[in-house]
């Protein structure tokens, strides 16, 4: 997302230290309460549905997809054409009303290889549109599975993830939450307490939402570029409906505890290992170079975390104007639109087309062989390639493990899949069409590091469960 909320531009990170928690009047505590509370209840607090686990947002999400389901394959197109379209005219002609209004030079102003991927994703668009030209581009497999399945979610889940975000960022409840948990956050996992509302986001709701709202506090400099590269890689874990799907699939849905249990202990693994090694320890430690402020978290000594954070808080709620926050929110959706859909079309379908037409992860995963053997894994060979495959899009280990027999495979599988985290077909390419600092190179660097330090955890998991 190019623009922070424009409420960041009224805070700082100093301490409201001319005025205690006392003066504030009961108005801003207000504020500060009731959008947090309405934030919580639409992105945090699980709901069962129909027997599945889900979040309201989720909610509100599914319901404009099923009621538009005949619209949206058309506005995908529409969208994803008009951005390429605005991209070139950006590139070619420069337009004054473009090129000197921050928010649209921001939005089609591009580096040169993101126009192309622009571009690229347009061309993919429109093809699976239609299903004309090459069929491994559009198959359902490929082309097909982003444009039918994952695309019109994302463009639900922006919608309302753009609009009501700001009800968790910019009321105070960061703030809050940044003092209560800091000293537990910071020396585990190397972040801010604020970091674990994503966490809470990614995992009650969906891992773009994790993404977007690391993306949206990294701008407003509230992280690090080490930070926001260690929480989007790192703390935008899977939500709980992706895993339960998943689990569906490898046909193991009695032992969703047991699953569950091994996921977490395996991430947990990651997220204290992945940060202290390279690409990510490596990262700068200097914050977003367009950012209006530069967050701290200490606390004063002589200030308890609750009534730092209740100060920050209020301070906070105090600063933001609602014309603002919505006018941000309006932003954010069109830049989630326009400038992250045709990305998750280019690459998404390019990573689909390379793992359904090609020897590709076959071959990347013939090392996991002798591992898997080593870990007595049984039908290692045709476990090998789920072990990879996992870049491309996350169900696909699932898929391609399906019909292998020996269920602790299944279970390994499963769970692997899961605790990867980097799949290029969602957040793989939300990640790099954001501002985030990360590259390809990191992305798979980052994907086989959390590989290979999950893969023994859950092996001794599933050797005790089966």
């Amino acid at each position: 997302m190019n623009n922070a909320s424009q409420s960041n531009e009224h805070y700082h990170s100093a301490s409201y230290n001319d005025e205690s928690i006392g003066s504030h009047n009961s108005l801003y505590f207000l504020k500060f309460l009731i959008p947090s509370l309405v934030g919580i209840l639409l992105f945090m607090i699980p709901l069962s549905n129909q027997g599945e686990i889900t979040i309201p947002v989720a909610l509100l999400s599914n319901w404009v997809q099923s009621t538009f389901a005949g619209v949206l394959p058309i506005f995908i197109t529409v969208t994803i054409m008009l951005t390429a379209i605005m991209t070139m005219i950006t590139k070619v002609l420069k337009p004054v009303w473009i090129v000197e209004t921050p928010f649209l030079k921001g939005l089609f102003d591009v580096s040169t290889v993101w126009s192309w991927a622009r571009i690229v994703g347009a061309g993919f668009a429109v093809l699976t549109f239609y299903e004309s030209g090459p069929k491994f581009i559009w198959s359902d497999a490929t082309g097909g599975l982003l444009f039918s399945d994952l695309l019109p979610a994302l463009v639900t889940v922006f919608l309302f993830a753009g609009l009501l975000l700001p009800l968790l960022l910019d009321f105070g409840l960061l703030e809050m939450c940044g003092a209560l948990l800091t000293k537990f956050v910071k020396p585990i996992f190397t972040l801010p307490g604020r970091s674990s509302i994503d966490c809470l986001a990614s995992w009650l709701g969906d891992g773009t939402i994790g993404v977007l709202l690391t993306t949206k506090q990294y701008e407003g400099g509230f992280y690090t570029k080490r930070e926001a590269a260690v929480i989007g890689t790192t703390f935008s874990v899977v939500s709980i409906t992706f895993t339960i799907v998943v689990l569906t699939l490898v046909d193991l849905q009695h032992m969703f505890f047991q699953y569950y249990l091994t996921i977490v202990l395996a991430g947990l693994a990651a997220a204290l290992i992945c940060p202290r090694i390279p690409p990510l320890s490596k990262k700068s430690n200097q914050y977003y170079e367009h950012a209006d402020n530069q967050f701290d978290e200490n606390i004063p000594e002589d200030t308890s975390s609750f009534k730092w954070g209740l100060q920050q808080a209020v301070g906070k709620a105090k600063s933001t104007k609602w014309s603002e926050v919505i006018k941000g929110g309006v932003q954010n959706v069109l830049d989630m639109w326009l400038g992250v859909i045709p990305i998750v079309m280019a690459i998404g379908t390019v990573a689909l087309i390379i793992a359904e037409y090609t020897p590709v992860f076959e071959f990347i995963g013939a090392p996991f062989i002798p591992l898997l053997h080593l870990l007595q894994i049984p039908e290692a060979a045709e476990a090998a390639p789920t072990m990879v495959v996992g870049f491309a899009d996350m169900f696909l280990p699932a898929v391609l493990g399906s019909g292998i027999e020996s269920p602790i495979t299944r279970f390994v599988i499963a769970c692997i899949s899961v605790t990867q985290l980097i799949y290029m077909s969602e957040v793989g390419g939300l990640l790099l069409g954001s501002k985030l600092p990360v590259n390809f190179k990191d992305l798979v660097i980052i994907f086989l590091e959390r590989t290979f330090i999950t893969l023994p955890i859950i092996v001794l998991m599933a050797h005790l469960f089966f």
